[in-house]
């Protein structure tokens, strides 16, 4: 759970990994005995822990290109919990992540922690340090911003397979004809290199483009690929050549609306095979 907390705040396994270690330190060296709720202690102090690094992240705002969330195979993943409601599920989405990086620090805080875990506001304001009416309006003010365009990102389990193998098939055939009647004339394409691999740094608009975009890279180079459940949804990890690239969607109108391309090495550590 405190994984859970962790990840979906800071969108790498990395960062999250690192704040639960802290979060173990501070655990060792307090009375324990005197905490009555281990969980909301501990909550607490991964939030905290979390907010502060995302306030580092935006003061050094050095990344080169799109940002997007570290990408997790979650089939099996212990931290989700199979009884999770869609919505709570919906909170691990690489296009719901990817939406939340509008929201600052404290107001992503309080989307997680309502909208994934469902906690009370009286125990969100004491994690955050803010009152509980502040908690409910941080709360009604995020998933303003981000509720319309993440309402679109929600197509059946079995929709977003079938879509995915088609435009896999037509993308590694060069088929433009294809990918249109897969691609929504407004998709839009973010690829997240971190400077550290070729990709386009700004975000790819448009029907004809970004066929185009795809079919230039995957008709072009013989990628092996791996269908995968990525952060709760159907993806695909794709290898050539020391090259890896991890790929999911959002779907709207049963068509491809939105495409999240991973080819930063940094974030795709597990799925690099073992040298």
């Amino acid at each position: 759970m405190l994984f859970g907390v962790a990840y979906r705040l800071l969108g790498s396994v990395s960062e999250a990994d690192d704040v639960l270690q802290d979060a173990f330190l501070k655990w060792l060296n307090v009375e324990r005995d005197r905490i009555r709720e281990p969980r909301r202690y501990l909550t607490r102090i991964v939030t905290r822990l979390a907010i502060d690094r995302l306030q580092a992240r935006a003061a050094q705002n050095t990344y080169v290109g799109s940002w997007l969330p570290e990408p997790v195979p979650t089939e099996a993943a212990s931290w989700l919990d199979p009884l999770e409601t869609s919505v709570q599920r919906d909170s691990v989405a690489t296009a719901t992540m990817h939406l939340m990086e509008r929201l600052d620090p404290v107001e992503r805080a309080v989307f997680v922690l309502r909208q994934a875990f469902e906690l009370p506001y009286a125990e969100i304001a004491e994690t955050v340090e803010r009152t509980a009416e502040h908690c409910r309006q941080l709360h009604r003010r995020a998933s303003q911003r981000i509720g319309q365009d993440r309402r679109r990102f929600r197509p059946s389990r079995r929709e977003h397979a079938r879509l995915l193998e088609r435009f896999l098939e037509a993308a590694r055939d060069g088929d433009l004809a294809a990918l249109r009647t897969v691609l929504r004339d407004d998709v839009v394409v973010w690829s997240d290199s971190g400077g550290k691999a070729r990709a386009a740094r700004n975000a790819v608009h448009g029907l004809d483009r970004v066929s185009r975009f795809f079919a230039g890279i995957y008709s072009r180079n013989t990628f092996a690929i791996t269908p995968i459940e990525l952060n709760g949804s159907p993806g695909a990890v794709l290898q050539a050549e020391g090259t890896t690239h991890a790929i999911t969607f959002a779907v709207a109108d049963d068509v491809i609306s939105g495409v999240f391309l991973v080819v930063n090495p940094d974030k795709l550590t597990a799925f690099q095979p073992a040298e």
